[in-house]
């Protein structure tokens, strides 16, 4: 099993910045690939970033040259570096760790709040 605890979180003001960490225990080699997604009131969980492990990434457009998903082996830590935030960015997010290969597996972290005040 796999373990996944987010920080980071919190209130900024648009245009600023956040770092939002994913730290994981437990089986981390039957991991794949980790991202981020998102969810705001009254709307659909949505993909923010993900990173694979060949370092391969993908953004979603809304967020692409704002938001940079890193990782840290040596510390099991997924990051998710968000500048120039908008008030579009407030939402709930969410930390997720996949295994793609047989047995599929996927984990998810508690959820960070993230508000963007304009």
């Amino acid at each position: 099993q796999v373990q996944l605890v987010e920080s980071g979180g919190g209130l900024v003001q648009a245009g600023g910045s956040l770092r939002l960490s994913c730290a994981a225990s437990g089986s981390i080699f039957s991991i794949n690939a980790m991202g981020w997604y998102r969810q705001a009131p009254g709307k659909q969980r949505e993909l923010v970033a993900s990173i694979t492990r060949d370092s391969s990434t993908n953004y979603a457009d809304s967020v692409k040259g704002r938001f940079t998903i890193s990782r840290d082996n040596a510390k099991n830590t997924v990051y998710l570096q968000m500048n120039s935030l908008k008030a579009e960015d407030t939402a709930v997010y969410y930390c997720n760790a996949a295994r793609v290969a047989w047995p599929t597996r996927n984990y998810w972290g508690q959820g960070t709040q993230v508000t963007v005040s304009s």
